[in-house]
C-alpha cells in the first residue's frame, strides 16, 4: 500500500530518480518502522547488473512481489518482449527475480506466487470489464491492451515462469555455467525452485567434466541414436519397458537389473532434491551399459528380440531423462 505512494508527488514527478528515496522519507515522517521505510527505498533494486540486491527480509519480499506483479500483469494482457523491444523492461524485472533469489539463496517455489499475482490481475480485469459494459464512453476510449481478453492465471503463471527461466539461463551462462547444461536440467526437472536448479546445473556440469560422466554421456548418445534411427526406419516407437522373459544374453539381463536399481536410487534422490546423489545413482550404469554394447547385438535377425533390445535401450535413455535431458548436452 505504501511503496508506490511517492510516485504521485511533485518531488518524484520532477526528479524520477528519487522514486523510493522519497518514499522512505515520507514513510519515516509518518512514523513507519525502519524495516518498512528501508523496504520502500530498496524494492527497486537491483535495477542493473552492477547494482547489489537488498538483503533485509522485508525488502527482498517486497522487491520480489513488485516484479512478479509486474510480470503477471503484462503477460496477462499478452504484452511481452518481442525481439530487441522491451518497452516495459520486463527482461530486467525477470532478471531481478533471478538475482534476488540466487543472491539471497532463497528456497522458494515460484509458480504458486506468480499464479497468485495473476489471479489478482484477472479479478481486477474482469471487474473493469463489467464497469465498461455499463459505460459506453469508457469502452469506446479503451486502449488496445485494455480491450484484450485476459489470459487465465494458470496460463500466465507457466508463461512467466518460462520467461524467468530464460533469463536465468542467460544469467548463469554469464556466471560461467554451461548454457546447454542449464537447459538440460530445466527441461527435465519442471522445477520452479531457482536455487535448486542452479545447484543441479552446477552438479551436472561437474559430473560431465569427469571421465565417468563423459563415458556415460557417450553411452547415452549411443543408445539414443540407435533407438532414434531404428524408430525412423521401422516407423514405430520403442518407448515401452522391455520384457525380461525375452532377454537371453547375460549382459542384457544384467543391464535390465541395474536399470531397475538405478531408477529406484535416482527417483529417491530426486524426491529428496539431492541431485548429486541422483547422478551417483546414474553412474551405476556405466559398466552394465558398456558390457551391453560390447556383448549384445541389437539388430539381430529375430525381430521380436531386436524390438525388445531396442526397448531396453529406450529405457536407458528414459532413466537418464529423469535427471536431465542429455540430448541437449553439446560437445563430444
Amino acid at each position: 500500500r505504501l511503496c508506490k505512494a511517492d510516485l504521485v508527488t511533485g518531488m518524484v514527478g520532477e526528479f524520477p530518480a528519487l522514486q523510493g528515496v522519497m518514499g522512505r522519507y515520507y514513510a519515516r515522517h509518518d512514523g513507519e518502522a525502519a524495516p518498512v521505510t528501508d523496504a520502500i527505498a530498496d524494492h527497486y533494486a537491483p535495477a542493473g547488473a552492477g547494482e547489489s540486491c537488498p538483503r533485509a527480509p522485508l525488502s527482498v519480499a517486497l522487491a520480489l512481489a513488485d516484479r512478479l506483479d509486474t510480470l503477471a500483469g503484462f503477460f496477462m494482457i499478452d504484452e511481452r518482449p518481442t525481439g530487441s523491444k522491451d518497452p516495459f523492461a520486463l527482461r530486467r524485472a525477470a532478471l531481478g527475480v533471478v538475482r534476488l533469489i540466487l543472491d539471497n539463496e532463497l528456497r522458494i517455489e515460484l509458480l504458486p506466487r506468480i499464479t497468485t499475482a495473476a489471479e489478482y490481475h484477472y479479478s481486477a480485469k474482469k471487474e473493469s470489464e463489467k464497469k465498461k459494459e455499463h459505460s459506453p464512453e469508457s469502452a469506446a476510449n479503451a486502449t488496445e491492451a485494455e480491450r484484450r481478453p485476459p489470459l487465465k492465471p494458470g496460463v500466465v503463471g507457466s508463461a512467466v515462469l518460462g520467461f524467468i527461466a530464460d533469463r536465468m539461463r542467460v544469467y548463469l551462462r554469464d556466471q560461467g555455467v554451461r548454457h546447454d547444461v542449464v537447459s538440460a536440467v530445466f527441461k527435465a526437472s519442471g522445477d520452479d525452485d531457482l536455487l535448486r536448479l542452479r545447484s543441479s546445473a552446477e552438479a551436472l556440469g561437474a559430473f560431465l567434466a569427469t571421465a565417468e560422466g563423459a563415458d556415460l554421456l557417450a553411452a547415452f548418445r549411443r543408445a539414443s541414436n540407435i533407438v532414434r534411427i531404428e524408430e525412423q526406419r521401422d516407423g514405430v516407437r520403442y518407448n515401452d519397458d522391455p520384457s525380461g522373459d525375452m532377454q537371453k544374453e547375460e549382459a542384457e539381463i544384467n543391464l535390465n537389473i541395474e536399470l531397475n536399481k538405478a531408477k529406484i536410487a535416482t527417483e529417491a534422490s530426486l524426491k529428496k532434491r539431492d541431485f548429486k546423489s541422483a547422478l551417483d545413482g546414474l553412474a551405476m550404469l556405466r559398466v552394465p551399459v558398456d558390457c551391453f554394447f560390447d556383448e549384445v547385438k541389437v539388430n539381430t535377425e529375430d525381430s521380436e528380440l531386436r524390438a525388445n533390445r531396442l526397448r531396453l535401450l529406450w529405457r536407458v535413455c528414459h532413466v537418464f531423462g529423469a535427471i536431465a535431458d542429455f540430448s541437449l548436452i553439446e560437445g563430444s
